[in-house]
Order: structure tokens, then sequence, then C-alpha cells
């Protein structure tokens, strides 16, 4: 289930939705005939002709366009004959009639503008008879407030009046009805539909024919009609109606595409699809305020957010910033207070309606930091297709040439991301060891999409049994080594962390010779995601007691310790994370002792570090190193430490339950030798502290 809408976040409008405004009861005759002008002149320029901009409902268009053309020349006239005439009382007589016709155009420019929105144009045919309803309801709203003009406001001027009974009567006539191919079409999807649900391939050429009619002639073009539904899905999910008829359509239609995306187009559009994510925005030449530019990339702020300190960013952009370590703030250069961030709903609707003014469909906001995913039940139909479009994935990553397994590779990739079902079906496809096999391939982008494919597919419980059972861990180990891409290897070390869920799985991979030295390896080396990815699998393995001493031999206390002193605040809080676990064991406490300023570090990080969960784990290790090296005479050594009884002190009195209780043990284990041998008169200030108690 989808993540409920932020309170502060804009409520967008739905497809087909008509959220019309009434104009105030207090408007003038000369602003609302003004803005009623703009809003049929919009109507009468759309370009009803072009098949591209409407594909679906063309005739209906051009008879609305028609009728508006003839509302905007009627109410030129009009406003010529104000201006030679007394205007005010002229056309007050007329404000119920101009009222309604405000709302009536309103709407038709809703209508118009869905039906031509690029993206839409699927879920805009299964609907034609729905949109083709609504506009009937709209012109006879039209024709309705034509009739209801005071007679002194139509025969104003002798072309008023022709102009006025011409827009009456065409928008009484109009019968807006679904054009022939329109329904032929809209069958086709339904006859498919039906077909997937008894697990039958479609004819290639019937799909083909419903592609045709809506302008869909590439693989982007269908990728790009799916993130239309699945926004609009996503709408629904949030208002609590996943159950909706609208929302059973949408998952099916989404299924239809992903088959129409897979099986129909040989190859992906390589300048659309880079990674699933659009270009960021530029700011186009009609709009320069820098206002709407963020500070970071001087590019267009699509999703702008609000920081501590006030100032506003682009969210992908700031989450990166902060993502790579930064915690102040880039135009005042005031420390962060947090890293939360409050979409900027006002500067989002200004940005939103120039956009839209000129033609431009501002993309969803960010519901969440991550990835939204879709959380709907796949019925009869859409499974069907799921079924029947993972099953040819397999059957290209089996046989295909390169070039088909490279597209193969990359449909497992994005599919088994998209969904819990996805990833099933594949599983069940047995996906699982051709991806495998396809690790060793020399083509980068082939194991690339490969190993993203199994991270996705080791997610799921199903997907990491297979992964194990066919002998798989050691080829991804391989991957860690030489992957051909650094993402390559970083998904790889991510893949060790999902399978070392499971404590046979983890003791299987440690029992591997290369495993555990090559996770240490990367996070001595690798990039700040490999690094991550590593320590995180890293971490996994450690649950498993038997992999303690395979960790300290691959050398992960020395390189852990390097991480101490990193710029970035989370690397050095996950070394401290794994330090605290090797030391559990006496063998790492041992290891950790043995290592030169390891202890010192620890004291300074749990003294400087803003961290509540890396001051947790320092006085994790710090207690375990007491408890395990006593030989050592690590608690005199720890009570000799400027500064450290300090951070214990101020631990128990405002840490976290847990931090508090294992600080104040350590104390009490500092104190107990103190105690139990006195300190000679010559100790360090820190001592004295001690004997206070």
């Amino acid at each position: 289930m989808s993540s409920p809408r932020p309170p502060n976040q804009p409520k967008r409008r739905r497809l087909l939705s008509l959220p019309a405004v009434c104009p105030c009861e207090s408007i003038t005759p000369a602003p609302l005939l003004s803005s009623l002008l703009s809003l049929a002149a919009d109507v009468a320029g759309r370009r009803a002709s072009d098949v591209d901009a409407f594909p679906v409902l063309r005739r209906g268009v051009r008879k609305v366009v028609r009728v508006a053309g003839i509302l905007l020349a009627f109410l030129e006239e009009l406003q010529d004959a104000a201006a030679t005439t007394k205007a005010t009382a002229l056309l007050s007589s007329a404000m119920l009639g101009l009222t309604e016709l405000h709302v009536a155009m309103q709407k038709l420019r809703f209508l118009l503008t869905d039906s031509a929105r690029r993206g839409a144009r699927l879920w805009v045919l299964v609907n034609a008879g729905l949109v083709a309803s609504e506009l009937r309801l709209v012109l006879g709203s039209v024709a309705a407030a034509m009739d209801a003009l005071p007679r002194s406001v139509v025969d104003s001027s002798v072309e008023a009046g022709e102009l006025a009974r011409l827009v009456s009567e065409q928008a009484w006539r109009a019968g807006v009805r679904p054009d022939s191919a329109d329904e032929r079409a809209a069958r086709s999807v339904r006859s498919i539909l039906e077909q997937f649900k008894d697990g039958v391939a479609p004819d290639a050429e019937d799909v083909r024919r419903v592609l045709r009619r809506v302008r869909i002639g590439s693989w982007s073009e269908c990728s790009e009609e799916m993130a239309f539904l699945e926004s609009e899905l996503c709408m629904r999910l949030d208002a609590g109606d996943e159950n909706s008829n609208d929302a059973v359509v949408m998952n099916r239609l989404m299924a239809f595409l992903v088959y129409c995306r897979v099986v129909l187009f040989d190859h992906i559009d390589s300048n659309k699809s880079q990674a699933g994510a659009p270009a960021p925005a530029r700011c186009p030449e009609w709009i320069r305020p820098d206002a709407l530019q963020c500070p970071i990339t001087l590019d267009l702020m699509t999703d702008p957010v609000t920081v501590s300190t006030g100032q506003t960013y682009d969210r992908a952009s700031i989450t990166r910033w902060m993502k790579a370590g930064c915690r102040t703030c880039p135009v005042t250069g005031e420390r962060l207070r947090t890293t939360d961030v409050i979409p900027n709903a006002a500067l989002r609707a200004i940005v939103e309606r120039m956009l839209l003014s000129n033609g431009v469909t501002l993309p969803e906001p960010s519901a969440s930091a991550g990835h939204r995913k879709i959380a709907v039940t796949f019925g009869p139909a859409a499974a069907g297709a799921a079924r029947l479009s993972v099953a040819y994935i397999v059957a290209q990553l089996s046989t295909g040439s390169t070039e088909e397994r490279r597209k193969a590779t990359s449909e497992a990739r994005k599919l088994s991301k998209h969904s819990v079902f996805y990833r099933a079906c594949l599983v069940d496809a047995n996906a699982v060891p051709w991806l495998l096999c396809l690790l060793s391939s020399t083509d980068a982008s082939v194991q690339d999409n490969a190993v993203a494919s199994l991270l996705n597919l080791s997610k799921h419980p199903a997907g990491r049994t297979a992964l194990v059972d066919v002998g798989g861990v050691g080829l991804v180990v391989d991957v860690i080594n030489v992957g051909a891409k650094a993402e390559a290897q970083q998904n790889a070390a991510a893949v060790l962390f999902y399978l070392s869920s499971n404590a046979e799985s983890a003791e299987e991979i440690g029992r591997i010779p290369e495993a555990i030295p090559t996770l240490v390896q990367l996070i001595r080396v690798g990039a700040y995601r490999g690094r991550k990815n590593a320590m995180v699998s890293l971490y996994g393995l450690l649950e498993c007691a038997n992999n303690h001493g395979r960790a300290i031999a691959a050398g992960a206390v020395a390189t852990l310790a390097e991480l101490l002193s990193n710029d970035r605040d989370d690397l050095a809080g996950y070394s401290i994370t794994l330090l605290a676990k090797i030391a559990e064991q006496p063998a790492g406490a041992l290891a950790l002792l043995a290592q030169p300023g390891l202890v010192a570090g620890l004291a300074e990080a749990l003294a400087t570090s803003s961290s509540r969960s890396a001051k947790d784990h320092c006085v994790a290790a710090l207690v375990s190193l007491c408890r395990h090296g006593s030989a050592k005479g690590v608690a005199p050594l720890l009570g000799r430490m400027p500064g450290l009884m300090t951070s214990l002190y101020t631990l128990v009195a405002d840490g976290s339950p847990q931090t508090s209780k294992k600080a104040r043990a350590l104390l009490n284990e500092i104190h107990r030798h103190y105690v139990m041998s006195p300190p000679p008169p010559s100790s360090d200030a820190g001592d004295r502290v001690v004997r206070v108690l």
C-alpha cells in the first residue's frame, strides 16, 4: 500500500476530472468577458485536424473546436459592441449566461487537454465513450448558456445575433460520438485482455493495430504510457481507491503495455530510456526568473522542497547534495539542523501553471525519497499478460543474440524492480539460472543488467532460494572482483546482503574463500556506493559467528579503522557498527585492541559524532573491549583518555535508554577497576573524575 500524501503537497487533478471554478459573485463584467475570450481562444486554437495531437475522438474534437471558434467570434463582437455603448449596462444583464459559459469553457479545455495528453492515449481510448459523453454534456451547457443571454445582448449587432444563434444551433446539434475506428480499437483491447486471461498470446498484428490507432510506435512511447498510468494509479491508491474499477483497468492496461514493450519492439530507444528517468527539465527560454531555478543545478525546479534554513532547491539536487555527505546549506553555508525537507507547494503551483500554459506537463512530485511501488492485486488478465511477457524475456535470455539479451536483461531489470508479482513470475519462469549465466558475458551492459536483475530478485524469498540452490553465490562474488562496471560490482555486493539474511546462506557464503576478502577489498578501495553495499553485506555475514574469524583474517579491522576518520559521516558510522559487531566475539575484541590507535579512534568518535546510532555502537564496542580485554588492561586505558569520561556522563544523562544503559555499564567497569586498584597520586584529570565516583 502506498504511503499517504503529505498534508502540504498539492493535490493533482485526475485525468478526465473537470474541477471548473465558478467566477465569484463580485466579479465585474469586463474581466469576466476578458477571461472568457481567453478561454474560447485557447479551445478554438487547438489543432483538431492534427492526428498526432488528437489520435482519439478526432471528429468530436473538430466539432468542439468549431463551436469554440464561432463562440470566440461572438464574444469579440460582443466586446466591440460594449465598447461603443454603455458597456456596464449591456454586460451586467448577461452575467448569468457569461458565468455559465465560463464554467463550460473551462471544462472543454480540461477535456481537450486530457484527450491530447501524451502518455494518456490508451487510457483515453478505452474511455472514449465517457469522454464523448462529457463533451456532449458540456456542449449542451454552452447551448443553454447562449439561450439564456438577454435579447439586448444577443442583438447588440447584426453579426452578434447571427453568431449567437449559430453557436446555440451547432452546440445543440453536435452529436459527439466515438469514431468507428476508436470503437474497433477499444473492442480489440478488450479482446486481447480476454486472451491474456486465458494465457493465450494475441496476434501481433491485432496489437499493432491498436498501437497505431493511438500513435504508439516505439518502446519509449510504451514506457511513457506506462508512466502516466502508474501516476494515475498512485493517485487512486493515495485516495484509498485501490479496489475501484479504474484501478483494476489501469493495472490491466499497464500489463498490456509491458507485453507490447517486451514483445513488439526490438530495441530500446537509447535517447529516451536512460535508467528509466527523464532528463532534468531545463529552464525554457520564455522563463528566466532566478526564483524558479534550483541554486545547485540552475535547472527549473519541478519538485521544489525547502530545507531547514528556509532555502528552496529541487528535491533531486538537494538529495544528492546531502547523500554526498554535505550537511550545510549550499546558498547560505549554514549547517542544516535536519536532513528533512518540506515540499514547497506554492512554488510548485507557480511552475506548474507556467509550464501548462506552454503545453508542458509537469512530472509527478516524488512521494518519498524512494521509488514508489505499485501495490495492486493482479487480476487474471494482468497476471496472464505478465506471465507471457516474462516467458518471452526468459526465452530471449536463453537463446537470444547479444542484442536480444541486452534488451531482455534490461526488461528483466525494470520489471523486477516494478513489483513483487513480476519478481515472482521471473523466479517461477526459471530466469535466475539464465541471469547467472550472463554474469560472465563480455557485454558490459548485459552483465550490468543481469546483476541488477538478480539484486531485485534476491529481495524475494523464492529468488534467494533459487540463487543459492543453483550455486550462484560464487558467480556473484566473481562479479564483485572483476565486474566490467563499478555499478555491477556494487550491485553484486548488495546481492550478498540479501542472501545473508538466511543463517545457512550466510554460513555458505562465508565458506567461499574469496567472499569475505572480496567485500573487505571493496570497502578498502571501492567507490562510495560500493563501499556502502559491501559494508552492509559484511554486517549480514557477521550475523554468523563463524564468519568473524574470516573477516579478521581478511584484514577487516584495519580497513574499518581507516574509515573512522572518513569525511562521509555515514561511512564512518557503518565502520563503527561493524567494529562493534566484530568486538562481540573475544577474538574480534583482541583484534581491535591489537590495531594501533583504534581504541582512541572509537573514543574520539564517541565525543565528536553527531549520529546517535554511531554513539550507541561506539559505547557497545568499548563495552565489549572491556569485557573481553580485561587481561589487556582496557579499563585503565579508557579511564586515562581525556574527554571520554565526559562523553560517557553526557550519554548517561541525555542518551537514548539503550545507549544510557551501555554508557553506565562502561562507567561501572572503569570505576570497578579503580576501586580494586587505586591509581597513583600523579594520575591525570580523567582519573580524578573517576575517583569522584
